[in-house]
C-alpha cells in the first residue's frame, strides 16, 4: 500500500512538472519579521558566553565588523531559504531521471524477489543432499572397516593356508629328489612348516592340521633319513687315504651345512649320530695323520746333546761310542747358539715336507722339527675350529675331535722331553711356543690356548733340570781331571761363555727373570771352578795369566754376537740387565787381575826399584828420620835400571806375547805395565832430587822422554 501511495505521488509530480512552475508566486517574498518579544530577552550571562565564543572564527569575525546580531541572523535565514528553494527547483528539474531510477529499482526488486524464491528452493535441496551425504559417509566408514577386517582375515588365512599346505612338488623333491641345492631349499620350506604347526597354539586346534600333520611327519622322517644317508656317505670320503680334508670340507660339506641345521632342529637323535660319526672319523684321521708325520720327522732328527754333554764334564772322559750320534762339526751346537736362532725368524714358514727333506739326507735339530710339527698343528686346528663353528655351530665338536691328536702329541713329547739334554734347544722351543701363542692370538683362534700353555709348562721344568745338571757339573767337577798345564783359555770356560751368550741372546725382548736367576747361579759356579783350576798352577803369576786369558775370552765371546757398534748398544739395552751385569762382572775381574799381573811382571824385572819406591821414596829426607835416604842407597838402583831397562822391557814383551792368547789383550797389558813402570821411575827420580848429593847421579838417570818413546813404540804395534 505504501508502494501504491509512492507511485501516486510520483504520478502527480510528473503531471505537475508538465506546467511551468513558479516557485516565487507560491512562496512570495521571504521576509523575517522582528520578534516583538525580543525586547523581553534576558541578557544575563551574555558577557560570559561572548568570552567563551571569542575563540570561534565566525563569531570573532562578526564581532570585529560590528554587525548587529539580529541583522546577521536575518541574513543567514534568508540565505537558507534561498538555498532550499534552489534545491527544490533542482529536484524538479531532475524529476525525469528520478522516475527512470525508480523504474530500475522496481525491476531489480522483482528480479531479487525471484532469486530469493529460487535460492530458497536451493537451500531446501542442499539440506536434503547434506543429509544424504552424511548417510553415505556412515555407510562408507562401515564398509571400510568391514574391508579392513576382511583383508586381515584374508592375510591370516592366506598365511595359514600357505604354511600348512603341502605342495606336491615339495613331496616329490623330499621323497625322490637328490640332495642338492634345490633339496636344501625344500628342506628350509619344510622346516618352516614344521615350526609353524609346533609353535602356533591356534593351528594345533584346527581341523586342517589333522589332515596335514601325518603328511608332514612322514616328510620329516623321510628328509631326516635321506640327509643322514647322504652325510654318512660324505663322511666316509674323509677316511680315504691322501684325501685333502680341508678342500673336502670347504667345497662340499659346507655347502650342505643347512642339512645339519635341519637335523639339529627336527631330528636331534640323528644329528647326534652324524655328529658322533664326524667326530670319530676326524679324530682317527687326524690322529693317524699326526702320528705318521711325527714318525717321519723322527727320521730327520739330529741329536745335539746327551746326558754327558755338560759344561763341567771332561771331554776326554766320554767314550767313543757316545760320540757316534752326530758328526763332530755339530758338537759346537751343544753350547753355542749359532745359526739355530734363525728358527725364530722362520716361525711362520710352512711345515717341513718329510719325504723331500729325507731325500736330501739333511738332519735338523729338534727345535726345527718342533716348530714344523706345531705349525702343522696350528694350521690344522685353525681350519678345523672354523669349520666346526660354521658346520655344527658348536666349539665342543673341535675339542672332541682333537682329543686324539692332542693325545698323540702328548705321547710324543712324553718320550722326547725326558731324553732331551739340549738346554739351548729347549729354550728355543719355549720361545717358539711363545711365538705360536702370539700367532694364534692374532688369528683370534683360542682353541690351542690350553694346549700351548701345557707345552710351555712342561718345557720349563725340563729346562731347569738340564740347567741344574750344567751347574752341578761345575760344582762337582774333578779339578785334577779338568786341569791342564796350559795358561790359555780352558775349554770349560769357553763352553760357559758360549752357553751364557746363547741364553742372553734368547732372552732378548723377553726379559725372563727366571732365566736371569739361573744364569746368575751358573756364573757363581763357574767362578768357583775357575779359581780352583787356577790354583793348580804352582806360580802365582801363571795363576793370574790363566784367569786373565779365560776372562778375556769370556768377554770376547759375549761381545762377538754384536757385529757393529749399533748392535752392541742394542745388546746392552735389549739383552736385559742380566746380560749386561754378567759382562760387567767379568770385565771387573779382568781389570783387577790385570793390575795384579802388571805388579807381578814389574816385580820380576824391577823388584828392588819397586820395593824402594813403595817403602822409602815417600819419606822426607829432611824429616830427621833414623835412617835417612842416602846416595849410596839409591845409586845401585839407578845404575841397575840404566844398564838393563831396555832388555827388561824386551823380556816383558816376550813374556806377554807368549802368555796371552789374545794379542790385543797382551799389548794392552804390556802398555799398562810400561806406564806403571814409568810412574815408579818418576817417583824414584823425584826422590833423588830431595837427597843431598843426589844431583851427582843425574848422569846415570834415564830420561823420561826415552822411556815414553819406548812406550809409544810398543803402543804403535797394535
Amino acid at each position: 500500500m505504501a508502494t501504491d501511495e509512492l507511485h501516486k505521488s510520483e504520478g502527480e509530480t510528473m503531471d505537475s512538472s508538465k506546467s511551468v512552475f513558479n516557485l516565487g508566486s507560491v512562496v512570495g517574498d521571504l521576509t523575517i519579521e522582528e520578534d516583538a518579544g525580543s525586547n523581553d530577552i534576558s541578557l544575563e550571562g551574555l558577557q560570559q558566553e561572548l568570552e567563551e565564543c571569542k575563540a570561534d572564527e565566525v563569531v570573532a569575525n562578526i564581532l570585529s565588523k560590528g554587525v548587529k546580531l539580529r541583522e546577521y541572523t536575518k541574513g543567514v535565514e534568508n540565505n537558507l531559504r534561498q538555498v532550499e528553494l534552489d534545491s527544490i527547483q533542482e529536484y524538479i528539474t531532475e524529476s525525469d531521471n528520478l522516475v527512470s531510477l525508480h523504474d530500475q529499482i522496481r525491476d531489480c526488486d522483482i528480479i531479487l524477489s525471484q532469486m530469493e524464491t529460487l535460492l530458497g528452493g536451493f537451500q531446501v535441496e542442499i539440506g536434503s543432499i547434506s543429509s544424504d551425504i552424511k548417510i553415505l559417509q556412515e555407510k562408507s566408514l562401515d564398509m571400510g572397516l568391514k574391508l579392513k577386517n576382511r583383508k586381515v582375515a584374508e592375510s591370516k588365512l592366506a598365511k595359514f593356508v600357505e604354511e600348512i599346505i603341502v605342495p606336491p612338488r615339495m613331496i616329490d623333491i623330499i621323497v625322490d629328489g637328490e640332495v642338492n641345492e634345490e633339496y636344501l631349499r625344500t628342506l628350509e620350506i619344510l622346516s618352516k612348516k614344521l615350526k609353524f604347526v609346533e609353535v602356533d597354539s591356534m593351528v594345533k586346534t584346527s581341523n586342517a592340521l589333522k589332515d596335514v600333520q601325518p603328511e608332514l611327519e612322514r616328510l620329516r622322517q623321510k628328509a631326516i633319513s635321506k640327509v643322514f644317508e647322504f652325510m654318512i656317505q660324505k663322511l666316509y670320503a674323509l677316511r680315504k687315504p691322501k684325501t685333502n680334508i680341508q678342500i673336502l670340507q670347504q667345497s662340499i660339506l659346507l655347502k650342505y651345512k643347512y642339512a645339519i641345521s635341519f637335523l639339529k632342529e627336527h631330528g636331534k637323535d640323528i644329528y647326534n649320530e652324524v655328529r658322533a660319526a664326524y667326530t670319530d672319523t676326524m679324530n682317527k684321521v687326524l690322529s693317524a695323520h699326526f702320528r705318521a708325520y711325527i714318525q717321519a720327522l723322527e727320521k730327520l732328527q739330529l741329536d745335539i746333546a746327551g746326558p754327558t754333554d755338560l759344561i763341567g764334564v771332561d771331554t776326554r772322559s766320554t767314550s767313543l761310542f757316545s760320540r757316534g750320534r752326530e758328526p763332530l762339526k755339530n758338537r759346537s751346537a751343544i753350547f753355542a747358539l749359532g745359526d739355530r736362532i734363525s728358527i725364530l725368524k722362520e716361525i711362520d714358514e710352512p711345515s717341513l715336507i718329510p719325504h723331500i727333506a729325507e731325500a736330501s739326507s739333511k738332519k735338523y735339530p729338534y727345535e726345527v722339527l718342533f716348530r714344523s710339527l706345531h705349525k702343522l698343528l696350528m694350521d690344522t686346528a685353525t681350519s678345523e675350529y672354523v669349520f666346526c663353528g660354521d658346520f655344527f655351530g658348536e666349539e665342543s665338536v673341535f675339542y672332541e675331535i682333537f682329543s686324539g691328536p692332542f693325545a698323540v702329541m702328548d705321547e710324543h713329547f712324553g718320550t722326547v722331553l725326558p731324553n732331551s739334554f739340549d738346554a739351548i734347544g729347549i729354550m728355543l722351543m719355549i720361545r717358539i711356543t711363545h711365538q705360536h701363542q702370539l700367532i694364534m692370538s692374532r688369528r683370534r683362534i683360542p682353541c690351542l690356548d690350553s694346549y700351548l700353555d701345557k707345552v710351555n709348562i712342561s718345557l720349563w721344568p725340563r729346562f731347569k733340570m738340564v740347567f741344574d745338571m750344567h751347574i752341578n757339573s761345575l760344582r762337582n767337577a774333578n779339578v785334577k781331571t779338568l786341569w791342564e798345564d796350559d795358561v790359555h783359555p780352558h775349554y770349560v770356560m769357553r763352553r760357559y761363555a758360549e752357553f751364557t751368550a746363547s741364553l742372553i741372546q734368547l732372552n732378548v725382548d723377553y726379559g725372563d727373570g727366571q732365566l736371569d736367576l739361573n744364569m746368575e747361579r751358573l756364573k757363581m759356579a763357574i767362578d768357583d771352578l775357575l779359581i780352583k783350576l787356577a790354583k793348580m798352577f804352582a806360580k802365582p803369576k801363571l795363576q793370574t795369566v790363566f784367569l786373565i786369558n779365560n776372562y778375556d775370552m769370556t768377554i770376547a765371546v759375549l761381545k762377538e754376537e754384536e757385529e757393529d757398534e749399533e748392535e752392541r748398544l742394542r745388546f746392552y739395552h735389549e739383552a736385559g740387565p742380566e746380560g749386561g751385569k754378567i759382562q760387567a762382572h767379568f770385565e771387573d775381574l779382568l781389570k783387577n787381575y790385570t793390575a795384579v799381573y802388571v805388579e807381578e811382571l814389574l816385580l820380576e824385572h824391577f823388584g828392588n826399584l819397586i820395593k824402594f819406591v813403595k817403602t822409602r821414596a815417600s819419606e822426607d829426607p829432611n824429616s830427621g828420620s833414623d835412617k835417612p835416604i842416602t846416595v849410596a842407597e839409591v845409586e845401585p838402583l839407578v845404575k841397575d835400571f840404566g844398564s838393563r831397562w831396555k832388555a827388561a822391557i824386551e823380556l816383558m814383551h816376550s813374556d806377554v806375547i807368549t802368555s796371552f792368547s789374545n794379542f790385543l789383550c797382551g799389548m794392552e797389558i804390556l802398555r799398562a805395565a810400561l806406564t806403571q813402570l814409568l810412574l815408579y821411575y818418576t817417583r824414584l827420580s823425584d826422590c833423588m832430587k830431595k837427597i843431598d848429593g843426589g844431583s851427582a847421579l843425574n848422569k846415570d838417570l834415564v830420561s823420561i822422554s826415552s822411556i815414553m818413546y819406548e812406550i809409544r813404540k810398543f803402543s804403535r804395534t797394535f
